[in-house]
């Protein structure tokens, strides 16, 4: 058993309470729960099921009857999925990988396409204290309001994929008001290399999207150009 370094106190306990002898009855639902948020990515479904996701493995949580894990085949049903998710599975070296990068104007997530549940790269429009140009033109204000330097933006993201593989871009809009198109024109003439390696830039509706189902669109689009 790997008792996972990076947990203490509670979680540490209910770790070791999954993988007791003889089975404890005295594990609660509440507590496994919370082990899963601090190991992994859980996501409530549609029917109220729990999707945790850690490591690329992936284990559905049903709705519990009672307060506690009663029964031995769910302990070991966590047992065992703890135990799966330990290791990380092998990852292509970066410049081989499929990347995607999902972007608006409140946020930019960088992604390795073929992970799941991979935890992306955030990355902000502007830190105020290093980044914000005080504007006090016209073009630069708007409603009273400054209007941050795109380079505070992009420039992050870019230092993030230099050296990444094939970029696949998410983003919403069109025209000046989609964050992804001034992103491909700010790469094209900024970062070359970088833009030489953006192979697809699509407009979806990330915001009613889950990152599985981005991640999911992404493998698809990557699947479909390896067809062609």
């Amino acid at each position: 058993m790997n008792t996972t370094p990076s947990l203490t106190g509670t979680h540490l306990r209910t770790y070791k309470t999954i993988f007791q002898h003889p089975i404890s009855h005295n594990l609660g639902w509440q507590d496994v729960h919370a082990l899963f948020r601090q190991l992994g990515q859980v996501e409530e479904e549609p029917n109220g099921n729990l999707k945790v996701t850690r490591n690329g493995q992936t284990l559905v949580l049903h709705p519990p009857r009672t307060k506690d894990v009663s029964e031995t085949d769910e302990v070991m049903s966590l047992r065992h999925f703890l135990e799966r998710s330990d290791t990380l599975p092998p990852e292509s070296p970066e410049q081989e990988a499929h990347w995607l990068l999902v972007i608006d104007h409140h946020e930019a997530r960088i992604f390795r396409s073929e992970m799941h549940g991979t935890i992306p790269v955030q990355i902000l429009p502007h830190k105020p204290e290093d980044y914000f140009r005080h504007a006090h033109n016209s073009k630069e204000v708007s409603r009273g309001q400054e209007k941050p330097d795109p380079n505070s933006f992009f420039e992050p993201v870019a230092r993030v994929l230099q050296g990444a593989g094939q970029i696949l871009i998410f983003g919403t809009g069109t025209g000046t008001s989609s964050e992804m198109a001034q992103f491909v024109a700010w790469a094209k003439s900024h970062h070359p290399e970088l833009s030489a390696r953006i192979i697809g830039s699509l407009t979806v509706d990330e915001h009613h999207l889950t990152t599985d189902q981005l991640l999911a669109k992404a493998r698809e689009f990557y699947a479909n150009i390896k067809i062609s």
